[in-house]
C-alpha cells in the first residue's frame, strides 16, 4: 500500500510575480483617463495658473504693425507670434492662455455658487417633503422650462455685461440641475434605516441633512460639477460670442471666436484656434466626468 504524498505548493517564479505586479500597475494606468487629463492640464489648468509666466506677450497689447500676422508655419509668419495675431495685433497664443484663466475662474465660481444653492435646496426638498418640496420643485420646473441662452441674454441685458454678471447668470442657470439631481438621490437615502435611527436618537434635521444625507450624495455632486464645467465653458463662450458676456479686450475664448468669424476665410486662425481650445477642453472634461461617474458609483464600479 502506497502512502499518499502530501501536496506541496510550487513557489511562483519571480518573473511571474513581477509580471503580476506590473500588470496591476498597467491595469490601473489604463483605467485612468490619461488623454483627457493631459488635455486639461495643457489647455486649462497650467495656462490658468501660470498664464503670466508662459504667455509670450501681453494679451491686451495692441500692435497694429503686426495685425493679422499668420501662424509661424505659414508664409509671412514669425516665431514671435506662433499662432498669429488678430485685427488689433493681439497675440492669439497669449490670449488663448489667458482665456483659460477666465474660463476656469468662471467655471469654479459659477459651479460653486449654483451648485451650492442647488444642493442645499435639493436636500431641503427631499428631507422636508410636503409643501416645501412642492414649491422648490415647481420653481425648478419653471426654471428648466426656459431656454438657457434666452434666459441668460435677458439677465445680462438687465444687469449689464461683465465678469461678475456672467458668473451670477450662469449660477442662476445651473442651480436647478443640482437641486433636481440631489433631491432624487436624497429621497432614497432618506428611507434608509440609519436615518430613522438618527431621528430616534434626537438628531436635528440640519444635522441629519449635513452629517448623514449629504455625504451620501457628495459623489453625485462631484460628478455633476465636473460635467457642468464643460457646460459652463460653452455658456460663457456663447454669451461672449453674442456680445452679452465679457467685454473687449478681455482675453476670452468666446470673444476670440466672435472676433474671427467674419474673417474665417482670409484669416482662419482667428477662429480656428480658440474654437479648438473650447472643443478639446469640453470634450476632455466630459470624458473625465464619465470616468468619475464610473469610479464613484458602486454599481457601475462593480460592473
Amino acid at each position: 500500500m502506497t502512502t499518499p504524498v502530501a501536496a506541496q505548493s510550487i513557489p511562483e517564479p519571480a518573473s511571474l510575480r513581477e509580471r503580476g505586479t506590473l500588470g496591476k500597475v498597467l491595469d490601473t494606468v489604463r483605467r485612468v483617463p490619461i488623454i483627457p487629463l493631459v488635455i486639461l492640464l495643457v489647455l486649462l489648468v497650467i495656462p490658468a495658473i501660470f498664464a503670466d509666466v508662459i504667455a509670450p506677450h501681453d494679451p491686451v497689447r495692441v500692435s497694429l504693425t503686426n495685425r493679422l500676422a499668420p501662424p509661424v508655419w505659414l508664409e509671412g509668419g514669425s516665431t514671435e507670434y506662433l499662432l498669429g495675431t488678430d485685427r488689433q495685433g493681439f497675440d492669439i497664443l497669449s490670449r488663448i492662455i489667458h482665456g483659460a484663466r477666465i474660463s476656469l475662474a468662471i467655471s469654479l465660481l459659477a459651479i460653486g455658487l449654483g451648485g451650492g444653492v442647488g444642493t442645499v435646496l435639493g436636500l431641503l426638498a427631499a428631507y422636508r417633503g410636503g409643501w416645501v418640496d412642492t414649491v422648490i420643485m415647481r420653481i425648478v420646473d419653471i426654471k428648466l422650462a426656459f431656454p438657457s441662452i434666452l434666459l441668460a441674454l435677458v439677465l445680462v441685458a438687465v444687469m449689464g455685461p461683465g465678469f461678475q454678471t456672467v458668473v451670477l447668470v450662469i449660477a442662476l442657470l445651473l442651480w436647478a440641475r443640482f437641486a433636481r439631481m440631489v433631491r432624487g438621490e436624497a429621497l432614497s437615502i432618506k428611507e434608509q434605516d440609519f436615518i430613522a435611527r438618527a431621528q430616534v436618537a434626537g438628531a436635528s434635521p440640519l444635522r441629519i441633512m449635513a452629517r448623514h444625507i449629504f455625504p451620501n450624495v457628495f459623489n453625485t455632486v462631484v460628478v455633476l460639477a465636473t460635467l457642468e464645467i464643460g457646460h459652463v465653458i460653452i455658456l460663457e463662450s456663447t454669451l461672449s460670442f453674442l456680445g452679452a458676456g465679457l467685454v473687449k479686450p478681455t482675453p476670452a475664448w468666446g470673444l476670440m471666436v466672435a472676433d474671427g468669424r467674419t474673417l474665417i476665410v482670409t484669416a482662419w486662425w482667428l477662429f480656428f484656434f480658440p474654437t479648438m481650445a473650447i472643443v478639446l477642453t469640453v470634450l476632455a472634461m466630459n470624458l473625465l466626468g464619465d470616468w468619475l461617474r464610473d469610479r464613484l458609483d458602486p454599481k457601475l464600479r462593480n460592473v
